[in-house]
């Protein structure tokens, strides 16, 4: 039988060969790389485990740390392949929220002009009140962030009292239902750029660990943001530069163009051209339609297909002529007319319309210009004209007045290419606006043709036109220029010599004033037809003329029928229009002066009892009786 210290003896190497299968297997364990639990429940001697437990723990931490590092090496190169800020911005929340694994991640930025940050980037996140919330600096665990340059985490943000908290970012976190909050800041060179977040909707510790992750990736989208800012913003200044060069070799383009411009108008205008030449060279340019109206709104040139002035004389041009910059000398435009006043010394001479086509900036630069070289010609037309109207004046006034001898007055007509020895009708034009003279010369000479003599005498205007319907003519020229403005005309003749002038005008002069007297403002007129006030006008009354275009037919019937009623025409007025006590004075039946009287209505018309046309042919009826021989 063994003895104790025999059987002590052979325990003590069971032993040993049992705690080194155990070391054996802890070795194994590790070398599997076999999770911190499965070591720590490894049967094993208490200090060999203590050991492989820390080697497991060390392993586990550095594994960690490689993932992450290599997570965020995976990170550099995916945000070094974003080409814009908004690309990175999604990049970096979406790879905080797999990194950390929450249930959301998002992003602020900073608002230097507000004060604050706001929502910029979210992953996870369903709530679009959370997703624009802003946070004050100081307000919330953000704001917190944002105001210190320092991370933030909170387990369970709702009863964390080193917050701030304010109604609308609970609000907004509260839709959200987060619970834990992890916010690092984004700073490069001591500059903030924004927050970076990752959060969850329950309770959930963070380990330093994973702070100092987030907070890796923050500073790594803080730098590349910073340099994708500064790329994009690189680029905005390229596409700038190319904007600009493309601008200057526009306007290069367009300085040229006007310039050519310039030079053809000048070389126009040196070459003795008119507004009609540089009317055609403008739409020649353009290459659409070019039309020049002149200050009364007549067209006086025109080039291409432009709009054709209706038959009711409308004015095509009249919306753009109600635009207030017009009268600035400026292009304006409307419905794809453009327009531009021709003006000189403050004064509208005209204006220039053209269309068919979009003008640039440069083409623009070339309508203005035609306006204002059109002006400089139009200036340089007036003088002229006004030289030759102020010699017409003077001839004019000279005819009026009977200045010199009548061969030297002939003379002087002649050599402006009116005869006064062919007949003629003396025309008096009296306008109503002040400071209208010119312009009623103007209008009378385009009123009554090249071939009669416009000029003044004594304020009147005064026009010798060739033809002999004094009234016809009168009624013309005040029906032509009353379109633009109001004109009484007075016409007299024909005319058959120079020395008949002086009579005409004083004849015209009177009845122009008589016109206006008996309310014919505007009209058009011969003395003849003022009946018997055209008598008082006149300086040679034409009784015969005025008692034959009253009476007439009723002398005429008297003469062919033998009858009487002239006569019975006037017992009739001295009756005071009774038939009855016409009768008495004729010695006839009442019957038979009806008979007569319808029989005068029948040759004279309904309106011979009219009071002003009984009038007339009561005071007809008195010269006939004065002219009658005694």
């Amino acid at each position: 039988m063994a003895t104790r210290s025999e059987t002590s003896q052979t325990a003590e190497p069971a032993d040993a060969t049992l705690h080194a299968q155990q070391v054996l297997h802890l070795l194994e364990l590790l070398a599997s790389d076999a999770p911190v639990a499965e070591v720590a429940a490894a049967a094993a001697p208490a200090e060999a485990r203590d050991v492989a437990l820390r080697i497991a723990s060390a392993r586990e931490v550095h594994q960690h740390r490689e993932a992450g590092l290599a997570a965020l090496l995976d990170t550099a190169r995916e945000l070094a392949t974003a080409s814009d800020p908004g690309s990175v911005l999604d990049a970096i929340v979406r790879r905080a929220r797999r990194l950390v694994g929450t249930d959301l991640a998002y992003l602020t930025l900073y608002d230097p002009e507000a004060g604050d940050t706001y929502m910029r980037a979210t992953d996870g996140s369903v709530s679009a009140a959370f997703q624009s919330v802003r946070l004050a600096l100081g307000a919330g665990l953000g704001g917190l962030v944002a105001s210190t340059h320092k991370p933030y985490w909170t387990a369970d943000y709702w009863s964390d009292e080193r917050f701030r908290h304010t109604e609308a970012i609970n609000s907004a976190v509260g839709e959200e239902g987060i619970i834990a909050i992890c916010g690092t800041p984004l700073i490069v060179e001591s500059h903030f750029v924004g927050v970076l977040f990752a959060a969850n909707r329950s309770s959930r510790p963070f380990t330093r660990e994973e702070v100092g992750l987030l907070g890796n990736l923050a500073t790594l989208a803080a730098v590349t943001l910073v340099q994708t800012r500064a790329l994009a913003d690189a680029e905005n200044a390229l596409a700038a530069l190319s904007d600009a060069h493309e601008t200057v070799r526009q306007y290069a383009e367009g300085v040229e163009k006007a310039a050519a411009a310039h030079d053809r108008f000048a070389s126009l205008v040196l070459g003795g051209g008119g507004v009609d030449d540089i009317t055609h060279a403008l739409a020649e340019l353009l290459g659409g339609w070019a039309v020049l109206v002149d200050e009364n709104g007549q067209r006086h040139s025109s080039a291409g297909p432009a709009p054709a002035q209706s038959t009711d004389g409308d004015d095509p041009f009249a919306s753009l002529n109600a635009l207030p910059g017009l009268g600035s000398g400026r292009l304006v435009e409307k419905d794809g007319v453009y327009a531009v006043a021709v003006t000189a010394a403050r004064e509208r001479l005209g204006t220039i319309y053209v269309g068919g086509l979009d003008l640039g900036d440069s083409d623009q630069r070339t309508v203005e210009r035609a306006g204002v070289v059109t002006a400089l010609v139009l200036l340089f037309e007036r003088q002229a004209a006004d030289a030759r109207q102020s010699a017409r004046n003077r001839l004019v006034s000279d005819l009026v007045s009977a200045r010199g001898s009548r061969d030297e007055r002939l003379t002087l007509a002649q050599t402006v290419g009116f005869d006064p020895q062919r007949p003629f009708c003396l025309l008096v034009l009296r306008g109503e606006e002040t400071g209208g003279h010119r312009a009623l010369l103007i209008s009378a000479s385009a009123a009554t043709g090249e071939a009669a003599l416009v000029g003044s005498h004594d304020g009147d205007v005064i026009a010798l036109v060739p033809g002999t319907d004094a009234d016809g003519l009168a009624r013309s020229a005040a029906a032509r220029i009353g379109k633009r403005t109001c004109v009484t005309v007075a016409g007299v003749g024909p005319v058959r010599d120079v020395d008949g002038i002086t009579e005409a005008y004083e004849e015209g002069h009177r009845t122009v004033g008589a016109l206006i007297a008996l309310g014919h403002r505007g009209k058009g007129a011969a003395a003849t037809q003022l009946g018997f006030a055209g008598l008082i006008v006149g300086s040679a009354p034409d009784v015969d003329e005025y008692v034959r275009r009253l009476l007439g037919p009723v002398v005429d019937y008297d003469e062919r029928r033998g009858t009487d009623l002239v006569g019975t025409l006037a017992a009739y007025f001295g009756a005071g229009g009774s038939p009855r006590h016409a009768a008495g004075t004729l010695h006839v039946h009442v019957n038979t002066v009806s008979q007569r009287l319808e029989r005068i209505t029948a040759l004279l018309g309904e309106s011979w009892q009219q009071p002003e046309h009984a009038l007339e042919l009561q005071i007809a009826l008195r010269l006939r009786a004065l002219q009658a021989p005694s």
